[in-house]
């Protein structure tokens, strides 16, 4: 009997590339390993709607263990996998058990970047990636009075609109000069801080945090100009992808694990797919590493069909979006290199509107608040490469269905 197609992490790359190779007609058996206790489940609501409590935990889950079953699937769920070994093809788990395998997946995803502060050991202080994190950081949530978010990122605004529509006072603290600007252009980055000033948050761009003070836990934060009063303190800043079993495996890692556009690391039995990987992007025309969940689905699936010998899936714009108070903010391109970016409807007021940004009169990206029309036929047009008179964009009077005549 052949050895099994073994998974290393648990996430929803891991489901979905289960459920593609049942799909694509692969007969073997898969064995995933996951080092967490639960079924692969969902992240994104991790810091809106089950932090909030308004989405039970069997809610998060991709699929039911049934599926898993019915698919011919293994779960090792609890266990770590401790080392890789390439020339016995074989994973060594942290109990000692070999488990070989025909083929290997990696779907490590990443981890939060840890500051290394003073005080950062003190009771009270979190970082945000799994369901036990929100477990902890809810249970403080229910009688704190004040919470400084360190990192003015997605998961970092999305857990101040949750803390602050339960009532407790907000301050975040963002090192660059703006709010979310790794992802989003500035006119977005000044929209989200009058959008999270007019519901009460605090926000501090600039801010230089030098470490926490308290006794014995979380009683203020300290930064280069002033302090900050905070029962509880949880930390965004920014993620790591998980590349030690495939750096220490001696396979190739830059910023990532290097994958091609199949999802091949560089050995023939290993495929690589989600946040953990480096790929390259036709969009920006270089190797880049994405956390999307869009991202980790299309990888499971191109590697699902190169794993059972089929054509590839074709190639999406990648999408994300964002859900903060009354406001969803949905993405898609990348925006990175544009040359000129076009604003339609009142950024400056209301909650509704979108920027596109083009480069050399092509359209790459949107950020589109609380506009699904312009998200979704943008996505079209970034995919067809279409050059778009600017001025049309910027037009209101012009329907996004009518953008292509």
């Amino acid at each position: 009997m052949a050895d099994p197609l073994v998974i290393i992490g648990a996430g929803q790359a891991a489901s979905q590339l289960v459920a593609s190779l049942a799909q694509d007609g692969f007969k073997g058996e898969v064995c995933l390993i996951g080092d967490e206790p639960h079924l692969p489940y969902q992240r994104p609501p991790l810091s809106k709607k089950f932090l909030a409590g308004e989405l039970a935990l069997d809610r998060l889950y991709v699929k039911p263990a049934a599926f898993y079953e019915k698919a011919g699937s293994r779960l090792l769920l609890g266990q770590r996998a401790q080392r890789i070994d390439r020339a016995g093809r074989t994973v060594i788990l942290a109990d000692g058990v070999r488990l070989a395998y025909s083929t290997l997946v990696l779907a490590t995803g990443s981890r939060p970047r840890e500051l290394a502060l003073p005080g950062a050991g003190l009771e009270g202080a979190f970082y945000l990636r799994n369901i036990a994190d929100v477990d902890a950081i809810r249970a403080r949530l229910a009688w704190a009075k004040s919470l400084v978010v360190i990192g003015g990122g997605y998961i970092g605004l999305e857990l101040a609109a949750v803390a602050a529509k339960l009532g407790l006072g907000v301050t975040v603290l963002e090192q660059a000069p703006r709010l979310m600007a790794r992802g989003v252009g500035p006119v977005v980055s000044q929209f989200y801080a009058r959008l999270h000033g007019e519901e009460g948050v605090v926000i501090r761009a600039g801010a230089v945090v030098r470490g926490f003070e308290g006794n014995g836990a979380i009683e203020r934060v300290v930064c280069d100009d002033a302090t900050y009063d905070a029962d509880i303190v949880v930390i965004g800043a920014g993620a790591v992808p998980n590349v030690e079993l495939a750096r220490e495996a001696g396979l190739t890692v830059e910023d990532g694990i290097v994958v091609d556009a199949r999802c091949r690391a560089d050995d023939d039995a290993i495929y690589a797919i989600g946040d953990c990987t480096s790929q390259h992007h036709d969009l920006v025309g270089r190797r880049l590493r994405l956390e999307s969940v869009h991202n980790a689905l299309e990888q499971a699936r191109i590697a699902a069909a190169a794993i059972c010998g089929r054509k590839p899936p074709a190639v999406q714009v990648p999408w994300f979006w964002t859900d903060q108070y009354d406001v969803k903010m949905q993405m898609a391109g990348l925006s990175a290199g544009h040359d000129q970016a076009v604003v339609r409807g009142g950024a400056e007021h209301g909650r509704s509107f979108a920027v596109f940004y083009l480069r050399e009169g092509t359209l790459i990206a949107v950020d589109a608040v609380n506009r699904a029309p312009e998200f979704m036929m943008s996505k079209q047009l970034i995919a067809e490469h279409a050059r778009i008179d600017p001025a049309r964009l910027g037009d209101e009077g012009v329907a996004m269905k009518d953008m292509r005549n």
